[in-house]
């Protein structure tokens, strides 16, 4: 329990943006396996397309602070790669 005005509304403010950022890291992990997926099964044409959307999504969470840039980067490099050895 907050004890002061400005720390109740701290506390609303902060589930909000933990509800939010949750939503957001559940989206990439979705787009993530889908491309995983995809490239497992040989489907290229998929596989690029979810990837460009993955790759855009994750940059735009590593700007705004929701993962940490190197994490995007690596996770983006390492899906890259794995989608280049599918050519």
């Amino acid at each position: 329990m907050a004890n002061h005005k400005s720390a109740d509304k701290r506390a609303r403010q902060t589930k909000r943006k933990t509800e939010v950022n949750r939503r957001i890291l559940t989206s990439f992990r979705t787009f993530e396996k889908k491309t995983l997926k995809s490239i497992e099964e040989g489907k290229k044409d998929d596989a690029t397309s979810l990837f460009k959307i993955y790759a855009s999504g994750i940059a735009k969470a590593a700007k705004k602070g929701i993962v940490h840039k190197n994490k995007a980067a690596r996770k983006i490099s390492r899906l890259s790669l794995r989608l280049s050895k599918l050519s």
